[in-house]
C-alpha cells in the first residue's frame, strides 16, 4: 500500500517513517512533504492509497490541503501533537487520528483499519463530510458518521433517541425506528455527544433529553422515552440526571 506523509516538521516525518518501516512494512512511502502546496502536487502525481496528514502546519492546515483536491480516493490518518482544533470534527466524521508521539500499537491498528476501508470504496465520502463540518467551525454539529460493516451512515444528531452499549459496540436508536450497530464503544460517543446535550444515565446508556417522556419511579428510577423504550438510571447518575431534567 503506497503512502504519502505530510508534516511541516522534518523530524516528525523522519520518526513516522521509521515507525512505519518497523511496524507496518506493507506500507511503501512514495513521498514526503513539509508544505501544503507541495503535498497537493505529490498527491496528484503519485495517487497513493493512504495519506498521513498533520493537522496544523504553520499558517495552513491539513484541511486546507484536502480542500484543494477534487478527487479524494485515498484514506487519511491524521497525525497531531495534541487534541487541538479540528479533532472533534475528525471524530464526528469517524476518521482515524494519532497523537504525537505516535504509539506503535495505535499506528498498527489505524493502518489495519485503513486497509479494510480501502477495499470497499473509491471516493472517500468521510473526507467530504469532514470538510463540510470544518467550513462552519462555530456552528453546532448537526450530523455524525456512524461506521458499519459495509457502509457509513450519516445521521442527524436530532434524530438520535438514545445509544446503548453492546460490549465494545454501540447501538443507536433513531426517531425513524432504525437501529444502527457501530463498531465503537459507548464512551467514545458519550464524549462526542455530551456537548450536544446528551446524558449518560447508566454505564450502558446515553440518551437525548429531548425525547424523554417521563420519569418512572420503578427500580430506583427509569426514563420512559417517547418511543416507549425504558432506560435505566444508575444510582451514581440519578441525582445528576434528575437535576438536568428538572425532576
Amino acid at each position: 500500500m503506497r503512502a504519502i506523509l505530510v508534516d511541516d516538521e522534518r523530524a516528525n516525518l523522519e520518526v513516522l517513517q521509521v515507525l512505519l518501516e518497523k511496524y507496518c512494512p506493507e506500507i511503501k512511502i512514495v513521498a514526503t512533504a513539509s508544505q501544503v502546496a507541495e503535498g497537493v502536487e505529490l498527491l496528484k502525481l503519485h495517487r497513493p492509497e493512504l495519506l498521513f496528514l498533520d493537522i496544523q502546519m504553520g499558517e495552513y492546515s491539513g484541511f486546507d490541503l484536502l480542500s484543494r483536491l477534487n478527487d479524494k480516493t485515498f484514506e487519511v490518518i491524521f497525525v497531531t501533537a495534541y487534541d487541538q482544533y479540528g479533532i472533534q470534527a475528525v471524530k464526528f466524521a469517524a476518521l482515524d487520528y494519532l497523537l504525537k508521539p505516535v504509539n506503535p500499537d495505535e499506528l498498527i491498528d489505524a493502518v489495519a483499519k485503513a486497509k479494510e476501508r480501502i477495499k470497499h470504496k473509491l471516493q472517500n465520502e468521510q473526507l467530504n463530510f469532514l470538510l463540510q463540518q470544518i467550513k462552519k467551525p462555530d456552528a453546532s454539529v448537526q450530523k455524525i458518521a456512524l461506521p458499519q460493516h459495509n457502509e457509513i451512515r450519516y445521521v442527524m444528531i436530532n434524530e438520535i433517541l438514545r445509544c446503548e452499549a453492546d460490549n465494545t459496540y454501540t447501538n443507536f436508536f433513531l426517531t425513524s425506528g432504525d437501529k444502527i450497530l457501530t463498531s465503537k464503544p459507548l464512551k467514545e460517543y458519550s464524549d462526542l455527544l455530551k456537548p450536544q446535550g446528551f446524558l449518560r444515565t447508566h454505564q450502558s446508556h446515553l440518551i437525548n433529553p429531548s425525547f424523554v417522556k417521563s420519569w418512572l419511579k420503578e427500580d430506583g428510577g427509569v426514563l420512559l422515552m417517547k418511543n416507549g423504550d425504558k432506560v435505566p438510571v444508575s444510582k451514581a447518575n440519578r441525582e445528576q440526571v434528575k437535576a438536568l431534567l428538572g425532576k
